[in-house]
């Protein structure tokens, strides 16, 4: 089926996109894939279909979004805790990188980041290369070029979260 196909060719391009702006909503792995799962059942079984509003990355990332918004409502509903120490989600990575101290925390997380993540964080944030440029730099394609630099993007985050610096 032509919507089937559709469908698993959105998957195969988000996932990684959506997991990651999940994952500096929830902080949390495992809420992050819950989440993200539950994002894209939504899509498959909703009645709704993108109307091209805006780009397919965003109308994802909001239904994330409300998803992720609704499971703290049910969590405080049922008496758990909110998480008090939610992660800065105000500022990506590449935005932190502008504040010295940030930037220097940034580069001691990236020098023991391991390869080819390293190296495609670079060519991406400094080096100012398109998916497309990065993959065939590594003689990959685009999309592996975007599912490693969200995947190098997490593991920094992790590590800063974390404060394994």
């Amino acid at each position: 089926m032509i919507v089937d196909e559709a469908l698993g060719k959105i998957y195969e391009t988000y996932y990684m996109q959506v997991y990651s702006f999940v994952m500096t909503l929830a902080g949390n792995k495992d809420t992050a894939q819950e989440i993200t799962q539950e994002t894209f059942f939504k899509v498959m079984t909703s009645k709704h279909s993108f109307r091209g509003e805006s780009d397919q990355l965003s109308w994802l990332c909001a239904i994330a979004k409300n998803l992720f918004t609704d499971e703290l409502r049910r969590k405080a509903r049922n008496g758990g805790e909110l998480p008090e120490d939610r992660p800065d989600d105000s500022k990506s990575i590449e935005e932190r990188l502008t504040d010295k101290d940030m930037s220097f925390q940034i580069h001691l997380a990236l020098h023991d980041l391991g390869e080819p993540y390293k190296e495609v964080f670079e060519l991406r944030v400094f080096g100012e290369l398109s998916f497309k440029q990065i993959g065939q730099i590594f003689k990959k394609t685009e999309s592996w070029a975007r599912v490693t630099y969200h995947r190098a993007r997490l593991k920094l985050k992790e590590r800063l979260d974390n404060n394994e610096i």
